[in-house]
Order: C-alpha cells, then structure tokens, then sequence
C-alpha cells in the first residue's frame, strides 16, 4: 500500500565525547576542536523514517540546527537514505535554549511538507527531552514522547506503544503529529557506500535568520529568544575518602562487613 507520507526528522550534531568544556562567560558548549557525531538516539529516529517510508512512500526530510560543522550530520542521514537535508545555520541562532531551538525548526517546517515528524527523546549533550514537545506545542500538532513501538501507521493516524517508566500505554495521534522515541524501537542502518557516491553532489539547503518568518511576537530566536540562562558553569565537588586494602578474600571480605556496619549501612 503506497499512502505517499511527508515525514521529518530533526537530527542534532553533539559532542562525541562528554569531555567538552564551557564558555564561563555565556554558558554555551565550546565545540571547536571537539570531535562530533549524530546524536544517537536521533538515529532511531531516522531509521523509523526510513523503514515506514519503505513501507508505505513517500519522503524523508533530515532537518537539523548547528553550527556549518553540522551539515555533516545532515550528509549522513542522507548516506543512510534520507531524500532531503536541510541545516539552519545562522550567527542569529547562537545561544538558543530548548525554547528557541524549537521555536527556530517550527519556522523551519512551516516551510515544508510534513505528516510526521520524528526526533530522539533527548540529546547526549543537553538531557532536556524538550524540544520535541516544545515543537510540537508550536506547530500546533499532537505529540507522544519515549515511544517504543509503532503498532500502526496510515495516512491519517498513527499508534504507538509509549514508555512510562516501568509501564507503557497505547496512544493514538492523528496525523500531522510528532514522536520522540526510544532506543528500544529498532536498530539503526549503517551508512552506505553507494549512497554516500549518490549523493556526493547533492546540495544540502541552508536556512538563515533571514530565510525563517517570525510569527509577529518579537525576535525569538537564538539567545534574545531563550528565557532560559545557565548562570554558573562548575564540576562537581568530591569529598569522598579512598583506600586500598589488599589481602585474602575471607579476611577483606570480614573487613568490608565491619567497616559497612561502622559506617551505619549494615
């Protein structure tokens, strides 16, 4: 059955190592230098993408938002089979929090076709889980987060097994809608080799400040749009002790015991 689906999947750049220092001054990643990879639980994402569009038609856009760095990450969802890519890049988008990083790619989207939209539940480098929903919220479309398992998918709804920590529940969302999803939804592909020379050429379209309408509300974007401040940027303290016992397993064994009862824990 061929229903022809519009979907998008938003796909992040992050750190590829949790080693990555910060600006004191404005809080923000220092990215230079540090090495990069997809976010990875964007990648299931864009595998769901792939395999319903294999399924059903249609198209996979690849959306992401980043420094010009980031096109890599565009370039390789289209190595795994992504029809279009698209990066917004722009000195404007700079210090956006999750508030202005959803509200960058719904100005985005209003520029293209999409049924549904998939992103990662969250990222490695941020944690926040919120620029799915807040997108969502923007867009004005339904949204079901920590997704697990797609039970059905047609041209007018979808039905999907959410996460609820220890249980789950079955929603079911009419399209246009957004999904976050979990780890535990497929196994991404690998890039390909032909794909990869197929698409050497292709263009990937990059969206400015200038190319994103605003809704009338005043400049939202980048950090004159993020309400969200990170103060204070510091590791945290350890006051822990360490030692080192050696010995015969009985006696270290005896020695742990006692010290867990001298420590109130036994």
């Amino acid at each position: 059955m061929v229903i022809e689906i519009d979907f998008v999947v938003c796909i992040k750049q992050v750190p590829r190592t949790g080693e990555v220092e910060v600006d004191p001054e404005t809080g923000n990643l220092v990215r230079g230098g540090v090495a990069s990879q997809t976010n990875p639980y964007d990648l299931y994402a864009l595998e769901a993408a792939l395999s319903l569009r294999e399924q059903l038609g249609g198209t996979v856009t690849a959306v992401s938002m980043g420094p010009p760095q980031a096109e890599m990450a565009v370039r390789e969802a289209l190595w795994m089979g992504a029809d279009r890519g698209v990066l917004l890049s722009d000195a404007a988008f700079a210090g956006s929090d999750t508030l202005a990083t959803a509200y960058t790619l719904s100005r985005a989207l209003s520029r293209m076709p999409f049924d549904l939209v998939l992103a990662g539940m969250q990222t490695t480098d941020g944690d926040t889980a919120q620029v799915g929903p807040g997108l969502a919220e923007l867009l004005g479309i339904p949204c079901a987060s920590y997704v697990r398992e797609l039970l059905d998918v047609d041209d007018r709804r979808v039905r999907a097994v959410v996460d609820l920590a220890g249980d789950e529940a079955v929603l079911e969302l009419d399209l246009p809608c957004l999904l976050t999803v979990t780890r535990d939804l497929n196994q991404p592909r690998l890039p390909s080799l032909r794909r990869r020379l197929a698409t050497e050429d292709q263009a990937v379209p990059v969206y400015g400040r200038a190319d994103l309408e605003d809704d009338g509300q005043g400049d939202r974007f980048g950090l004159q749009g993020s309400p969200t401040r990170v103060e204070r940027v510091f590791p945290p303290e350890t006051k822990g002790t360490r030692e080192t016992w050696t010995g015969e397993g009985r006696e270290l064994g005896q020695r742990l015991g006692a010290r867990l009862k001298e420590l109130r824990f036994l």
